[in-house]
């Protein structure tokens, strides 16, 4: 009988092995298909959840500065009222006599200590100094509303990177009552910044962040000032407010003039207290018209007195001089 190829014994299981991995090389490109099936569902399936919840942001960490001296009375709510958005808070103290210090370090907050040469100079000695990339300037008068606190806490959850500070709206108030009207109303201030950017400019009071316009934000939460208790707190303040404007004014070259200081008190309660509706807060608007009026004679006084007030001798020096010279 003629034998055929491949018909005998070890023809046959010479070619198994070739069948076997046939099979397997198919096995192998189903599963292959199989997985890449699965992953382009899974991949399909996440481009269609949002990113804020597919990939949770990293949120920006807070440090809240509150600039400070003798504010025993302001500061534990102060600092009550910033607990649930502050990663640090940050009292930079000016000289307190008072506790104030003492408290600080007792409601868990990082101290620093420098004379207060003007408001500029302390706060950007001061932004510097804070450990996260985002500050909050509070005044120890100041309170932040949970409103407002739940607000920055969304915004620095993905910060805009065209915004370097945001401004916020302020409730007032004078010896305890709120003023909704006059000089009070709708008032801001630029509070929330970014560390490495914003410095203030040079003026020794009612300081001014140094930022574009174009990169500045605004948030609809409002803060609580609570700006005097009494008058024994809003006096000494109106002195050395006016003071430091003065010098301001000066060392730019301004003067005092006979018409600014005869005319401008006058329009300027005119201003708050009829057309910007100071009446309506009655006569806590009616107070606080009239002492932002004087507050502006008072600063065109300073001024005057800057460039004409003659000193007052003194003897003590003059004898002084006289016995050197004796001498």
């Amino acid at each position: 009988m003629e034998k055929i190829a491949g018909d005998n014994d070890s023809d046959l299981f010479a070619a198994e092995p070739d069948r076997a991995t046939t099979n397997a090389t198919i096995a192998r490109a189903k599963i292959e298909v199989i997985l890449d099936a699965i992953a382009a569902a899974r991949y399909l399936s996440a481009s269609l959840i949002p990113i804020s919840v597919r990939e949770p942001a990293m949120r920006q960490q807070l440090t809240v500065l509150i600039p400070a001296k003798n504010e025993r009375k302001n500061l534990r709510p102060c600092v009550d009222a910033v607990r649930g958005i502050a990663d640090e808070i940050l009292v930079a103290d000016s000289g307190s006599t008072d506790g104030t210090q003492a408290l600080a370090r007792s409601l868990g907050c990082r101290l620093i200590e420098r004379e207060l040469i003007d408001f500029s100079n302390f706060k950007n000695w001061a932004i510097p100094q804070a450990a996260h990339p985002w500050v909050l300037i509070v005044d120890a008068d100041e309170r932040i509303t949970p409103e407002l606190a739940a607000e920055i806490r969304t915004t620095l959850e993905r910060p805009a990177a065209e915004i370097d500070a945001y401004w916020l709206y302020r409730d007032t108030f004078f010896l305890g009552h709120q003023l909704r009207w006059g000089d009070c109303r709708n008032e801001r201030v630029l509070r929330l910044l970014r560390r490495d950017v914003c410095r203030y400019g040079q003026h020794r009071v009612h300081e001014r962040l140094m930022v574009p316009d174009a990169r500045q934000g605004t948030l609809k939460g409002r803060m609580l000032h609570y700006t005097s208790w009494t008058y024994e707190q809003y006096l000494p303040k109106m002195i050395h407010y006016t003071g430091l404007s003065a010098r301001d004014k000066f060392e730019a070259g301004k003067r005092a003039s006979f018409w600014g200081m005869l005319l401008r008190p006058p329009f300027r309660f005119f201003q708050l207290y009829i057309l910007r509706g100071g009446f309506l807060d009655g006569l806590p608007g009616l107070q606080m018209s009239m002492l932002i009026a004087f507050t502006g004679f008072l600063k065109q006084a300073r001024l005057w007195a800057l460039a004409n007030a003659i000193p007052q001798p003194d003897p003590e020096a003059t004898m002084a001089d006289a016995e050197k010279k004796a001498a």
